[in-house]
């Protein structure tokens, strides 16, 4: 009788799972004006992907990379103003973040989920005709929130829908003749919408 009630405790205990995704979706940046101003638009295409823990009481934790990268041009400040120059500039944000989380399994056809969590942002702007001082590779520490929902489609295979907020401040708008600082624009993150392919137990 002793034994029984342990053993039956144990087998109720949810096992730890590694499961990993790719993800694909769209991101607007807080500093709306001064991407629009290099980059023609404050948002574009995302791709990254990852590895999530599942751990007891249905929590997580995920460890995801992902990377924005677009091209547009060089501007320059005068009197306030910005001018853009006839000069390529590619802007690239690779993120790695740590998120932490809870998955409400009480649905069976879908599974909410939420949570939160720090990373690190590396920002890199560069031309084909510029030299290293001109050009931009710094890494800047940020935060995010984010919540979604998961479909499954099978023993192994799942889909899911997510929404981010990440901010990372004070990392745009330090360079008085940038375009940030006109704008007086200082976050480095946005909102991010994306779509995921999950595969695991």
């Amino acid at each position: 009788m002793l034994v029984l009630p342990a053993a039956l405790h144990a087998q109720g205990r949810q096992p730890l799972s590694i499961r990993g995704f790719g993800d694909a979706g769209v991101t607007v940046f807080s500093a709306t004006q001064s991407f629009k101003a290099i980059l023609g638009r404050p948002s574009g295409s995302s791709f990254g992907g990852g590895v999530e823990l599942g751990l007891p009481k249905h929590l997580f934790v995920t460890v995801a990379a992902s990377r924005f990268r677009r091209t547009g041009h060089r501007g320059f400040v005068f009197e306030g103003q910005v001018f853009e120059l006839d000069e390529p500039a590619t802007i690239t944000i690779t993120p790695l973040e740590v998120t932490g989380g809870y998955r409400f399994t009480h649905l069976k056809a879908i599974v909410p989920y939420g949570g939160g969590g720090g990373g690190w942002h590396k920002y890199q702007e560069t031309s084909a005709h510029s030299t290293d001082a001109d050009d931009v590779h710094a890494t800047f520490t940020g935060y995010q929130v984010l919540g979604g929902a998961e479909v499954p489609l099978g023993t192994w295979l799942a889909a899911a829908a997510e929404a981010q907020f990440a901010s990372v401040p004070n990392a745009l708008g330090r360079d008085s003749t940038g375009v940030s600082s006109v704008y007086n624009e200082h976050n480095l993150g946005g909102f991010t919408f994306r779509v995921k392919v999950i595969v695991g137990r």
